[in-house]
C-alpha cells in the first residue's frame, strides 16, 4: 500500500525526537553515512509501532541523496524531510566539514526540493555557531545562498587556505545552511512546500557527552551555566519546534532559521559569554 514517506537522514537523537512526532502512519527512509546507526534507529522505531527502513547515506554524495530519494519514491509522495546530518568541528578536518555540512545539505534541499510533494515541508539542523560570525557582505551572502551547487566550495571565502580552522568552517557552513534554507524556500514555495531551519544549542546526546568530557569540556559547560537557561538542552526541546514546522499549523512560516540555544548567543553578544569578559 502506497503511503506518504519522510526522508531522515543523520540517525543521531535529534533527529529521531522529530520523526517520532510527525512519521506515524508514513513509510520512514533512514540514511546514516554509518548502516549501523540506520539499522538501529529503524530498530527502535519498528518496535514502537512506526514504518522505517535503514539505508546508507552520504550526505556529502549527490549520487547517495539521489538514491534515498529514489527508495523514499518506491513507497509513496515525499511529505517530509528531517536532515540531522553533519559533523563537528572536533570530529573532521576543515575540507569534510565544508563537503559535509555546506556542500551535502545545499544539494539534499536542491534534489528533495526538486520532488516533494505539495503541502510538504522540511527541516534542516544547523547550528548556533552561524549566528555567532561576524556579518558577511550582502554579496557574501548571496553567494552562499544562490551559487550553484557544483561551484560552492569553489568559492574564494570557502577554499581551504581562507578558513582559519574548523571551528571558522563550521560557522561558515552552517551560515550557509540558513542562507540555502531562505533560497530554497522561493523553489519549494513553487511547488506548494516549505524548508526551514534550525540552530540548536548545546543539547545533550551521546556525542554531546563525549564532548563535554573531551578537550573542549570546559568551554561548553562554561557555554550553558552562563546562558540564560543555564542548562543545556534535549533533543526533545528541539523537536517541539521541529514538529509545529513540519506541521500544517505553520504553513506561512517557510525559508526561516530558529535559534534555540537557551539564550547562549544572547549572552555571547551582550552577556557574561561575551569574548573578554569575566564573570
Amino acid at each position: 500500500m502506497k503511503k506518504d514517506s519522510v526522508i531522515w537522514i543523520g540517525a543521531g537523537q535529534i533527529g529521531l525526537a522529530i520523526v517520532r512526532r510527525i512519521a506515524s502512519g508514513k513509510k520512514i527512509i533512514i540514511g546514516d553515512k554509518n548502516i549501523v546507526n540506520a539499522q538501529a534507529a529503524a530498530e527502535v522505531l519498528n518496535n514502537t509501532g512506526f514504518d522505517a527502513v535503514a539505508m546508507e547515506a552520504d550526505l556529502s554524495s549527490r549520487d547517495s541523496i539521489l538514491s534515498l530519494i529514489s527508495e523514499a519514491h518506491k513507497y509513496g509522495n515525499i511529505r517530509h524531510l528531517v536532515n540531522s546530518a553533519g559533523v563537528s568541528p572536533s570530529q573532521a578536518s576543515i575540507e569534510t566539514i565544508l563537503k559535509v555540512d555546506l556542500y551535502g545539505t545545499a544539494v539534499l534541499l536542491e534534489e528533495v526540493g526538486k520532488v516533494i510533494a505539495q503541502g510538504g515541508a522540511g527541516v534542516t539542523i544547523s547550528s548556533q555557531s552561524g549566528h555567532r560570525m561576524p556579518a558577511l557582505t550582502p554579496e557574501e551572502d548571496r553567494l552562499l545562498a544562490t551559487t550553484p551547487t557544483e561551484e560552492l566550495l569553489s568559492l574564494e571565502m570557502l577554499r581551504p587556505e581562507n578558513i582559519r580552522d574548523t571551528l571558522h568552517a563550521y560557522q561558515m557552513a552552517k551560515r550557509c545552511n540558513v542562507k540555502r534554507v531562505m533560497s530554497e524556500a522561493v523553489k519549494w514555495g513553487e511547488r506548494g512546500a516549505r524548508i526551514n531551519s534550525i540552530s540548536p544549542g548545546i543539547i545533550v546526546t551521546p556525542l554531546a557527552i563525549d564532548e563535554f568530557n573531551g578537550p573542549r569540556g570546559d568551554f561548553y559547560k562554561n557555554m550553558f551555566a552562563k546562558c540564560p537557561a543555564g542548562r543545556p538542552g534535549t533533543a526533545d526541546e528541539v523537536a517541539h519546534v521541529a514538529e509545529l514546522l513540519l506541521d500544517d499549523k505553520a504553513a506561512f512560516i517557510t525559508g526561516s532559521d530558529f535559534l534555540i540555544d537557551g539564550g547562549a548567543t544572547a549572552s555571547y553578544f551582550y552577556g557574561p559569554l561575551q569574548p573578554g569578559k569575566n564573570g
